[in-house]
């Protein structure tokens, strides 16, 4: 029998970070939507604002047999930029922060660990900005958003942001 965690985080687009992580061998399912804002079930359109406080996140359910946190976490750095805060290339926003919000405590001390780890290892030329936080209310985005990248591949989006990320990281 499978065994089963959850991890969230936010990284820009979670169009983006779903097509990343959909293609790692051990992710179960991932659901993309909202956190680490104020406001109660918010849309996709008010998220846009910037005034919810949300970030876009993606969930992921994942089987500990097939993947670690740990390689999850390296993906996490490898797949966006965390020394840039509250932006992704042309997507600007708070709800475009680096983010992990963690399920429990064993995932708190190990991201701050990662955090600290990358940001000693000379990866990235700045400093690492991305916010480590207890997960509150999750949000799933509305069902159009699910599968997006898949869904919608010619979509210039896809084609011009996700499609080049993915082949950068040897995923597509």
């Amino acid at each position: 029998m499978e065994k089963l965690e959850s991890v969230t985080f936010g990284g820009g687009c979670f169009w983006c970070l779903e097509a990343v992580f959909s293609r790692l061998e051990g992710v179960k399912s991932i659901m993309p939507g909202y956190a680490g804002g104020s406001l109660n079930n918010p849309t996709y359109e008010q998220v846009c604002t910037g005034e919810t406080g949300h970030a876009e996140v993606i969930q992921i359910e994942y089987e500990i047999d097939k993947i670690s946190y740990e390689t999850l976490l390296e993906w996490f750095w490898r797949c966006h930029d965390p020394t840039t805060l509250n932006r992704q290339g042309g997507d600007v926003g708070t709800q475009y922060r680096s983010v992990i919000f963690y399920h429990n405590e064993l995932q708190k001390t190990t991201a701050y660990q990662a955090k600290k780890d990358v940001g000693q290892s000379g990866m990235f030329e700045h400093p690492i900005v991305t916010e480590i936080s207890a997960l509150p209310e999750f949000y799933p985005a509305e069902d159009y958003h699910l599968d997006y990248f898949n869904k919608n591949s010619n979509a210039g989006y896809c084609t011009y942001i996700i499609a080049p990320k993915l082949s950068k990281l040897k995923l597509d």
